[in-house]
């Protein structure tokens, strides 16, 4: 198995009067040749909102979008006329595609918002953009990796689809809880601790560390303490904005 850890303070960091953000890849200000992307797995954001603020109307295109929202009220507008609030646990999915403009802000006055934001490579330019959320309950996902989003191949009627051949897997581990996910040849894995302890092989992975895994047939993932994470499965090779 070839596994690269990253731990939590290797993310890049900033922190504004509204935002505290970790960049798992080069984004905006942050450009770092060494870490562009993972497979189709362009952007990988860890953000943490503060109440009543958040990012204005902004454009962009060709892009698969996903957000998880871990703890908080996140608030959806896009000029396509969508519109809506995503609680904790729920997922949104966009596709950019030929062309969007939307605005993300914590919902909430009073609470502070943290979420994931995450970007896949579109396989094809100029689709038409579309949006739509969706509710994972806690108990469903209990010692279970539940995939929330699967590539549009992928007839499984409880996820949201994008246009990639990537599925996202969100598991809430109890103490001592284990899942397992077997890895077809000619994929990888990115995995994100959102908070916890787990034994991934011989390695510890604590909140907020990540692992490049590649080149292993079984992953085997056991929570030391109860652990909250999310498991990208991806292609070695994809199609990429055709």
């Amino acid at each position: 198995m070839s596994t690269k850890i990253i731990r939590a303070d290797e993310h890049y960091g900033n922190k504004t009067d509204w935002l505290t953000t970790y960049h798992h890849f080069s984004f905006g200000e942050y450009q770092n040749l060494e870490k562009m992307n993972f497979g189709p797995l362009r952007v990988f954001n860890d953000d943490e909102i503060q109440p009543g603020t958040g990012f204005d109307f902004h454009p962009h295109r060709d892009m698969e979008i996903i957000t998880y929202v871990i703890d908080g009220e996140l608030e959806h507008k896009d000029n396509q006329g969508n519109q809506g609030v995503i609680y904790s646990g729920e997922v949104q999915r966009m596709t950019a595609g030929s062309g969007i403009m939307h605005a993300e802000s914590n919902h909430s006055k009073e609470k502070p918002l943290r979420l994931l934001q995450m970007w896949v490579f579109a396989n094809k330019k100029g689709l038409a953009p579309s949006w739509e959320q969706k509710k994972f309950t806690k108990k469903e996902r209990t010692n279970k990796l539940v995939p929330v989003v699967v590539s549009e191949n992928n007839p499984n009627p409880d996820a949201l689809h994008i246009h990639q051949d990537a599925s996202f897997y969100l598991s809430t581990l109890t103490a001592h809880g284990q899942v397992e996910h077997k890895l077809e040849p000619g994929r990888k894995s990115y995995l994100f601790v959102i908070d916890g302890k787990i034994k991934l092989g011989n390695d510890t992975m604590q909140t907020r560390d990540a692992a490049m895994i590649s080149k292993e047939n079984n992953l085997v993932i056991r929570a030391e303490v109860p652990t909250e994470l999310i498991l990208v499965d991806l292609p070695e090779q994809y199609a990429v904005n055709k």
